[in-house]
């Protein structure tokens, strides 16, 4: 990258997760440079922040909207060129609105939003102003996850006929959100979460997957949200089975409840003629299955792995990458798209058009679940 890419952050604050793992990755190719903030609600944090990070004072605002109207008002060559919005779900459509209207290209952690008004309003916001616009469905910028992509697209697995995505966690097993603990707290809280836990938080990241990675879509679901803690205002466990626009049927079960479980993030594939298997957890593998019947575990940065996860392999062969790693493939493509260069990759990074697929399952999902019946996800 010729020249860094001026970008402000809003939120990820003292205090938050997600943040420090966006700050990261945009600095892991050095494409990006932070110049400007809102870490918070709390102005104090976000002095502290901008503080731990030697960012000038100056540029670290006490709101959001101060921050894209004080940034709009700075000679060109100094004004940030981007947002990256890292906040709770009900802090996503308001900042990523009003920085695309004010000239600038976002990144923004998933879900898109909470409502569908909202993610409505964002793609057409989006297809107005012409900016850039990213999502950060991290996984699917994960190599062996675009080796299973690109074996589909040529047809090694034949016609699809099952798929099966789960991603199951067990952190919030017992009603954590009580002890205070900030993760915990905002994700269980319909008023920042949006109308769904669980299924918002890790089921909209396993349908981009399934999506991303079959080329198919999901048309039809029957959805059964369920919330095991007792007292908790959302789900924290979810089944749903699913149809595919290409004739293949399947499930997808999140949960946040599976006692022991960490970050269980996995995916099958079935087709006529092979199948895959990759596991989040076991990021550099992929598992294979030939017309024949041979089971093969294609590794990243090895001859077996084609071009396009080897354009987004980092390290040398037998050394562990993943979530960060693939974060970071997000952030250099989203600075490739701003500068206006070749991507070595189509579809390089999930899109806004992806984050209203996300809000429409959810929504059907919710639909499902209410009236126990099948029902349709509108195109």
């Amino acid at each position: 990258m010729s020249q860094r890419v001026r970008i402000g952050m809003i939120g990820g604050g003292q205090g938050a997760f997600i943040g420090g793992v966006h700050r990261i990755a945009l600095r892991m190719d050095d494409a990006f440079e932070l110049v400007a903030g809102c870490f918070g609600r709390d102005p104090n944090n976000t002095k502290a922040t901008g503080a731990e990070l030697g960012l000038d004072p100056d540029r670290c605002y006490p709101t959001w909207e101060r921050m894209i109207e004080a940034e709009s008002q700075l000679p060109p060559e100094q004004r940030i060129e981007a947002v990256s919005i890292v906040t709770p779900n009900h802090v996503h459509h308001g900042p990523a609105k009003a920085a695309l209207e004010a000239g600038f290209h976002v990144i923004c952690d998933k879900p898109l939003c909470i409502s569908q008004e909202q993610a409505d309003d964002l793609a057409a916001t989006v297809e107005k102003t012409g900016r850039v616009f990213a999502l950060t469905h991290n996984y699917c910028a994960s190599p062996m996850v675009r080796e299973a992509r690109e074996r589909i697209a040529r047809g090694d697995l034949g016609t699809i006929r099952k798929v099966y995505v789960e991603y199951l966690q067990g952190w919030l097993s017992e009603k954590l959100e009580d002890s205070g603990q900030k993760q915990a707290d905002w994700r269980t809280d319909p008023a920042r979460s949006g109308p769904v836990g669980a299924l918002g938080d890790i089921g909209t990241h396993a349908h981009q997957l399934l999506e991303f990675v079959s080329g198919d879509r999901v048309t039809s679901i029957y959805a059964i949200l369920q919330t095991f803690v007792e007292d908790r205002a959302l789900d924290d466990d979810d089944m749903i089975l699913l149809k595919m626009a290409s004739g293949a049927t399947g499930t997808l079960c999140c949960s946040q409840v599976c006692f022991g479980k960490e970050n269980g993030l996995k995916l099958r594939i079935f087709g006529t003629e092979g199948a895959i298997e990759w596991d989040q957890e076991q990021p550099n593998d992929l598992k294979v299955i030939g017309s024949d019947g041979a089971a093969t575990t294609i590794r990243t940065a090895t001859g077996a792995a084609g071009e396009a996860s080897t354009s987004l392999t980092r390290t040398p062969a037998g050394h562990p990458e993943g979530y960060l790693e693939a974060f970071a493939n997000i952030y250099i493509a989203f600075a490739r798209a701003i500068r206006q260069q070749e991507q070595p990759l189509a579809n390089p990074f999930p899109t806004v058009d992806d984050g209203v697929r996300g809000i429409r399952f959810v929504g059907a999902a919710l639909l499902s679940s209410a009236e126990n019946r099948w029902v349709d996800i509108p195109e």
